[in-house]
């Protein structure tokens, strides 16, 4: 019996998905930068710390590489019944120059994850043992992504780039499926995120508090219909325009959402009005100026690029298994 192969001349190119992302970018941003940020929310929560998750996903990523290179395919199912994941010997030079931390810094944070029983070392081996799936499971991260894509699905195949739109339910199957070369895909797009905005911001806390702000007046700006709205005049209205009448959002607020320390928000608030990246009003609610939005539009750009691969990838899997 002969096996079926996928037919090349079908395949969906990440280019073209870009295009679509690019054309559509009014009607993905209200979608996509509040998933994004409810990620970044789960990233903080975990540790109470940015870059102990950055140095855990590092090091998984690396795994699913390995995984990849072999020809391992590990289901979501498979994969989170081990007791437990071996991962590469710990580099920390190797991790200091990928993360752009002081190795000083790594050193520590390896430690505390090692007394936190995230990362052990039995013999020679560096494991991440069942104890800490509770804690970097991406269920709830899944859905949200699965949600996205069907969303973006409905805009491609409006384009004509696929022959139907795909559910959130197909696509949580493929990524499910296929879990180990997903998330390694979704590992290579959110760790370049994660430090292009540190290095932007500075540290993450005040991007963090910032996106927050931001997608406040993303989701404000939801109400309207801006289905026919370039992504030029999407900007201008919603963030490099006068701000006198924008919806702001308090420091309670912000640490509710965040989980971040009142206390910090406060104090990382203060100093984004000062550089200007805030601004706030008489009731205490801030909005955003604008300043630093080309910056950010730069940073969105490539992560796009990592999103339009996961995303070309996830359909391309999805249509292979319906045919």
């Amino acid at each position: 019996m002969h096996k079926i192969l996928p037919e090349i001349s079908t395949q969906i190119n990440s280019a073209d998905i870009l295009k679509v992302i690019e054309k559509n970018f009014s009607l993905i941003m209200p979608v996509w930068a509040p998933a994004q940020m409810a990620w970044v929310n789960g990233v903080y929560e975990t540790f109470h710390d940015y870059e102990k998750f950055m140095i855990v996903m590092h090091l998984l990523k690396k795994t699913f590489d390995v995984y990849s290179k072999n020809f391992v395919k590990l289901s979501y199912e498979e994969y989170f019944d081990q007791t437990k994941i071996e991962i590469d010997a710990i580099n920390v030079m190797e991790i200091s120059k990928f993360l752009n931390m002081p190795k000083e810094t790594i050193r520590r944070k390896i430690n505390e994850l090692e007394r936190l029983g995230t990362i052990k070392k039995i013999k020679k081996k560096f494991i991440i043992d069942r104890d800490t799936w509770p804690n970097i499971q991406p269920e709830e991260t899944m859905k949200r992504m699965s949600r996205f894509l069907s969303t973006l699905s409905n805009m491609c195949f409006s384009d004509g780039i696929i022959s139907e739109p795909i559910s959130s339910e197909d696509t949580t199957k493929t990524c499910k499926e296929y879990f180990s070369y997903i998330w390694k895909l979704y590992y290579e797009m959110q760790l370049p995120f994660l430090l292009s905005y540190k290095k932007l911001y500075g540290n993450l806390e005040s991007f963090h508090i910032s996106g927050t702000v931001l997608i406040n007046e993303i989701l404000n700006s939801k109400r309207n219909n801006n289905s026919e709205m370039s992504k030029k005049l999407y900007l201008e209205k919603y963030f490099l325009a006068d701000k006198n009448n924008s919806r702001g959002i308090n420091a309670m607020s912000i640490s509710d959402i965040t989980g971040i320390p009142r206390a910090t928000v406060i104090r990382k608030l203060r100093k984004l009005v000062k550089d200007k990246y805030l601004q706030i009003d008489e009731k205490k609610h801030y909005s955003t100026t604008g300043i630093n939005t080309q910056n950010m539009l730069g940073v969105q750009k490539d992560i796009f690029k990592h999103l339009s691969k996961l995303t070309s990838s996830v359909y391309n899997l999805t249509l292979i298994k319906r045919n």
